[in-house]
C-alpha cells in the first residue's frame, strides 16, 4: 500500500515537473520573444513610388513626359530613408524608448532622386534640342554642360531649387517619428506616450515580434507619403543589426 501510494504522489510530482517545465519553455520560447522590444531597431522608409509619382506628375504639368510611370519607377530604385528605433524595457511589459530619422539617409535619398531626375530632365532636354534642329553633342555630359552654362548651377541643383519637391520635408518626417518617452505592451498593442505633448503625443499600434523582425502598423494616412499596404493600415518593419 506504501509502495502504491509513494508511486502515485512520485508521478504526480513528475506531471507536475513536466508541465512546469513545459509551460517555461513557452513562455521563454513564445512570450518573452513578443514581450522583449529591448535593443536597437531599424526601417528604411521606401521613397521609390513617391518620388516617380511627383517626378511623372511634374513632367506632365511641363508637357515633357517622354516616359512611363512604371520606366520613371525603375530609374528612382532603393529610395530609402532610414529610421531608428531604441527601446530599453524596465519591466515586464514597460519601458523607454528613442526614436529618429537620420538626417544623413535623408540628405542622401533627396539627392539621388534628384539625380535620377536630373537623367530625365537631359533626356527631354535632348529630345526638345532634336526637334529644334541642333545637330551638337546630346549626350548626358553635353546636357549637364548646357544647364550649368544656361542656370549657372548643376541640373540636380536647379531642380532642387526649381522642380518638384520629389520627398516629404525633413521636418515633416521628424515631427512624425523623432521623440522620445515611455511605452507599454498589451496583447499584442504597443502604446507609445512621447514626452513632447501636444496631440500626436499617444500612439497605438499594432505589433509583431518575430525573431530580429518587429512589424508596426498603424492607421492609415499618419505616416508621411502614405506608406500604406492595404486600406486599413500602415505597416513597416524593423530590423535589429547584426552585431
Amino acid at each position: 500500500m506504501k509502495k502504491t501510494i509513494k508511486n502515485v504522489v512520485f508521478t504526480l510530482i513528475f506531471l507536475t515537473l513536466s508541465a512546469s517545465t513545459a509551460f517555461l519553455a513557452y513562455l521563454h520560447f513564445f512570450t518573452s520573444d513578443v514581450s522583449e522590444l529591448s535593443g536597437e531597431w531599424t526601417t528604411n522608409l521606401d521613397m521609390t513610388q513617391q518620388a516617380a509619382v511627383t517626378a511623372f506628375s511634374w513632367l506632365q504639368d511641363i508637357e515633357g513626359v517622354f516616359v512611363t510611370l512604371e520606366e520613371m519607377e525603375v530609374c528612382m530604385q532603393e529610395l530609402t530613408i532610414q529610421v531608428n528605433l531604441t527601446f530599453e524595457q524596465t519591466s515586464l511589459s514597460k519601458g523607454t524608448f528613442h526614436c529618429n530619422v537620420v538626417q544623413e539617409s535623408y540628405d542622401a535619398c533627396r539627392q539621388a532622386a534628384y539625380e535620377a531626375l536630373a537623367a530625365s530632365f537631359h533626356e527631354l532636354l535632348a529630345e526638345r534640342l532634336s526637334m529644334a534642329g541642333y545637330t551638337g553633342s546630346m549626350d548626358g555630359e553635353a546636357m549637364e554642360a548646357l544647364v550649368t552654362e544656361t542656370f549657372g548651377m548643376s541640373t540636380d541643383a536647379y531642380l532642387m531649387s526649381y522642380g518638384p519637391e520629389l520627398l516629404p520635408p525633413l521636418e515633416e518626417l521628424q515631427a512624425h517619428y523623432d521623440g522620445s518617452g515611455t511605452y507599454e505592451t498589451a496583447e499584442d498593442i504597443l502604446t507609445r506616450q512621447f514626452d513632447s505633448g501636444g496631440s500626436d503625443a499617444t500612439r497605438v499600434e499594432y505589433y509583431i515580434r518575430k525573431e530580429s523582425s518587429l512589424i508596426l502598423s498603424e492607421e492609415i494616412g499618419s505616416v508621411p507619403g502614405g506608406f500604406s499596404l492595404d486600406e486599413d493600415s500602415v505597416i513597416y518593419t524593423l530590423q535589429q543589426p547584426e552585431n
